[in-house]
């Protein structure tokens, strides 16, 4: 595993090889670090890409063409070692092909491409998937980064709020305990407002999981001091927002072309909700970005 740097006169970026994940966000003139640092205690990712599922699925396993195969929640790429195939003073550009190994779980060929571009106080991550192989490829993608909350010493999590870029009213989509795994209901959480203040008891059911928002922006505030996180992702279906427990000192943004999988037996992938299709040569492409102050 290598860590490779961006940095320009505002930033300063770290991007892992394993799983070609960002793993450090510095603003350079107040020596700030946005990124969430991994710590076990809490939880001990950066910001995962999730691929070739977004969330999990019932009984860790789906069907394809009479075939059950098994896939931990979120997928493999984000425990895999990434190639850097492009280094520019501005962008990295990383890459994971199919292989032996993953055809054993996933029976798709690919080649799954991640840049990420600085310009600016603003990092633009970029997602490119490519169907390799014959037939149709099914797939999910989403992205994962944790940031730290709070940023600065002698605040409180719930010091901070989220601020949607125009009013929702939105219900979460439940996870059923233990399993992560979608269970019908719905829980109201805004009513034309885009302010969310943040409350750890809202995680105590999993992620805020949510459908059908109009917002393509939503950025993590406190009153107390100018620093924010502005994260852009027009275009994504589904956004979670997740902390892993009490006292945990970080909150996750997650845009997601993809979802947890619904409670009950396993399933076809081609029925599993959120699912992407390629055919053959086929390329996908998403992005969304962040932005510090």
């Amino acid at each position: 595993m290598n860590t490779t740097y961006l940095e320009n006169d505002y930033v300063r970026v770290g991007v892992k090889s394993a799983g070609a994940e960002l793993c450090s966000l510095v603003k350079k003139d107040a020596g700030l670090e946005y990124l969430w640092q991994a710590d076990g205690t809490f939880w001990n990712r950066h910001a995962p890409v999730l691929f070739p599922i977004v969330g999990r699925l019932p009984q860790d396993q789906y069907l394809h063409q009479g075939k059950t195969y098994q896939l931990p929640q979120h997928g493999f790429a984000r425990d895999k070692e990434f190639a850097l195939v492009e280094q520019e003073p501005d962008q990295l550009v990383y890459e994971l092909t199919s292989s032996a190994e993953t055809l054993k779980v996933y029976p798709f060929h690919f080649a799954l491409r991640i840049s990420y571009r600085l310009q600016g106080q603003t990092l633009e991550v970029k997602w490119e998937v490519r169907h390799t192989g014959e037939g149709e490829m099914l797939f999910s993608i989403g992205a994962h980064p944790a940031f730290n909350v709070p940023l600065l010493p002698g605040q409180e999590f719930e010091d901070y709020y989220l601020e949607f870029s125009q009013p929702e009213t939105l219900s979460r989509y439940l996870l059923e305990d233990g399993t992560g795994l979608q269970n019908g209901l719905t829980e109201p959480v805004l009513e034309n407002m885009a302010v969310l203040p943040l409350r750890y008891e809202q995680y105590k059911k999993d992620a805020l999981v949510f459908k059908g928002y109009r917002s393509e922006r939503i950025t993590l505030k406190c009153d107390q001091h100018p620093h924010f996180v502005q994260m852009q992702f027009a275009g994504f279906p589904f956004l979670g927002i997740w902390t892993k427990r009490v006292g945990a000192p970080f909150l996750c943004l997650e845009p997601w072309y993809g979802i947890a999988g619904s409670a009950g037996a396993p399933i076809e992938l081609s029925q599993k909700e959120g699912m992407q299709s390629l055919g053959v040569g086929e390329t996908f492409e998403a992005a969304y970005s962040i932005t510090i102050g």
